[in-house]
């Protein structure tokens, strides 16, 4: 009688609660496994996770040059002192429409050539009256004509051909031929190859620093970039109002160069 009493206690739990539990303990450790797996992904990314507070900062610098492929330059059309406000445009217009037309034939994109300015102002000559006994009046200002001016910006995109274009709108009336400077058009990928060549500047100096001071780099913390890009620009060219110069010079010989495209960059390991 006391060994059955003894086989009643160890009672076994029907099989619908060993699934439940079993159910439950395997969500429960797919749970942990899943937050274990976030936080260690957290760590993969700059500045998540947990708060770095051992830090250095370091610098890097990159240059690369580049021949450019664009030329710029602007030019002006003028007409002083017109008898009337028709003949001064129809002079300034005239003169503008050639020049348009001599560039377009040329090879020059219509897109690429743009008016930056076109101004109309009356000219005035100032006369001194004359001076009676000790007392000289102001002088009067007399309106005589219209000044009427026209400026043009142009890119070429072709800048083996900068020079002869120069010296054709001057030959057809152009005139304060200036600022003209060499760019190049689509710089990203030399912007990227400059920004790589300061990062690893930036990380050779971080590990010789991390030498030096006997830690480790554990992660980027942080990063941050600057440049600039300094372009080379041509002398600049000017003629008297009636192009006189450009008549009979030949076409000047342009010197592109290269330019210079820097990346300045800014990084911050977290050590140990």
């Amino acid at each position: 009688m006391d060994d059955m009493q003894k086989r009643e206690l160890h009672i076994v739990p029907p099989p619908l609660i060993q699934n439940a539990a079993a159910v439950a303990l395997g969500m429960l450790a797919l749970f942990l496994l899943i937050l274990a797996v976030s936080e260690l992904k957290q760590f993969r990314f700059i500045g998540s996770g947990v708060t770095a507070t051992n830090t250095i900062s370091v610098s890097g610098d990159g240059e690369v040059f580049a021949v450019p492929d664009t030329a710029t330059f602007s030019y002006s059309v003028m007409v002083s002192n017109a008898k009337d406000v028709t003949t001064a445009q129809t002079e300034v217009n005239t003169k503008g429409n050639a020049i348009i037309a001599y560039l377009k034939g040329e090879g020059v994109n219509e897109k690429d050539i743009q008016t930056t300015d076109y101004s109309l102002n009356p000219h005035y000559e100032y006369g001194e009256a004359a001076c009676r006994n000790g007392y000289c009046p102001p002088g009067r200002q007399t309106l005589t004509g219209f000044d009427v001016s026209q400026t043009v910006t142009v890119k070429v995109r072709d800048t083996t051909k900068a020079g002869a274009l120069l010296s054709g709108i001057g030959a057809k009336g152009a005139t304060n031929l200036s600022g003209l400077s060499f760019t190049i058009d689509d710089q990203t990928k030399l912007e990227a190859d400059a920004r790589q060549e300061a990062i690893t500047d930036a990380r050779s100096k971080a590990n010789e620093l991390a030498k030096q001071l006997g830690v480790s780099i554990v992660r980027v913390v942080g990063f941050s970039e600057s440049g600039y890009q300094p372009y080379l620009y041509a002398k600049t060219m000017a003629m008297d109002a009636g192009g006189a110069a450009a008549q009979s010079a030949p076409a000047p010989e342009i010197a592109v160069g290269q330019n210079k495209i820097t990346s300045n960059v800014s990084v911050t390991y977290e050590i140990r």
